[in-house]
């Protein structure tokens, strides 16, 4: 019986450990990028190019996915308004069936971006992946990232843990996240420090440079 007490208290313990932990992680990254977060369109600094992170066309139930939506208009109404000349659409591709990029690419060519103004980056598996891509193949060390404010915070210190100079335009105004899916930042955020800091982590892949058709 002291032994099962002894067991549920060390439990207790490292569950508080491991939560103080998450929590203080979480902390500094939203502290630290939170001032390079845009959220009115009037007020972001133009950049020549940004890059659009990628997400899926349709929900898990076959319905739109608004953050698709929120993500592909802020894009279009910072071409249009001139803040960016040309966007690195950065996503998943792992099956004939799933195509993020071309999917946001058609979705951006329907509210008028030229497709000359839009490069398609497949192998953006991860946020980490396809922010240091956007340095690495494409050699962007300023831009500006366009996703919803929950997603900023990680975007933007991957971002500055490389030496880029990066906003984020958020595409929706801090909507308030289903319960997953704010346990799941939360979790991510997390493991990008472990990235980072620890397991040095880079992208899946990398391969050839490619330079961007902008002056």
């Amino acid at each position: 019986m002291q032994l099962l007490k002894k067991i549920a208290k060390y439990a207790v313990i490292m569950v508080g450990a491991i939560s103080v932990l998450v929590l203080g992680l979480n902390f500094w990254i939203i502290s630290s990028t939170s001032g390079q977060i845009y959220y009115n369109i009037t007020q972001v600094p133009s950049k020549k190019v940004a890059l659009l992170l990628g997400t899926s066309k349709r929900t898990v139930k076959g319905g739109t996915n608004k953050y698709f939506k929120e993500r592909i208009d802020a894009t279009a109404e910072l071409y249009h308004r001139g803040v960016i000349d040309h966007v690195i659409v950065s996503g998943d591709n792992n099956t004939v069936y799933y195509n993020e990029p071309k999917d946001m690419l058609n979705a951006l060519m329907a509210l008028g971006v030229s497709q000359a103004d839009i490069t398609l980056d497949f192998a953006g598996f991860r946020t980490l992946d396809s922010v240091v891509r956007s340095k690495l193949i494409f050699g962007q060390d300023e831009l500006i990232i366009i996703t919803q404010d929950f997603h900023c915070y990680r975007a933007l210190f991957i971002a500055d843990y490389y030496g880029m100079d990066a906003v984020a335009f958020s595409a929706d105004n801090k909507d308030q996240l289903p319960l997953s899916l704010a346990i799941r930042e939360i979790l991510a955020r997390t493991n990008t420090v472990l990235d980072l800091y620890v397991f040095n982590r880079g992208p899946k892949f990398l391969g050839e440079k490619e330079k961007l058709p902008i002056d």
